[in-house]
């Protein structure tokens, strides 16, 4: 690399351009490296798991402490129904429904509401 202090303007902005098509290409080999060690690692899981008669979902779904994703674990059970209208429920999570809250100000109890 040349001095720059002695460049030109136009030196400068050659080296500048220079320089970012230089960090272009190291971003660009930082995201294919990082693709290409992921596959290198799986690969080696597979392998391991495969030399003890196992696969990569079994690994999944044997894993302890494994969170359930929102769509497996459904819906919450509901908790309280409405007095007069037996198909809207609530499970007691989340927002309370106008419903539920009509009720109690009309002197219900949340264990009048209960299932």
């Amino acid at each position: 690399m040349a001095d720059l202090d002695t460049m030109t303007k136009a030196d400068l902005a050659k080296e500048r351009e220079a320089a970012e098509a230089r960090l272009k290409a190291i971003q660009k080999a930082e995201s294919e490296y990082d693709g290409r060690r992921l596959k290198e690692l799986k690969g080696q899981i597979e392998k391991m798991l495969a030399d003890e008669g196992y696969t990569l979902a079994d690994l999944m779904q044997g894993r302890a402490g494994a969170k359930k994703s929102a769509a497996s674990s459904g819906k919450a059970a509901a908790k309280y129904r409405h007095p007069e209208n037996p198909t809207k429920t609530w499970s007691g999570r989340g927002r309370q429904p106008a419903w539920y809250k009509e009720a109690l100000e009309a002197g219900k109890t949340p264990a009048d509401l209960a299932i």
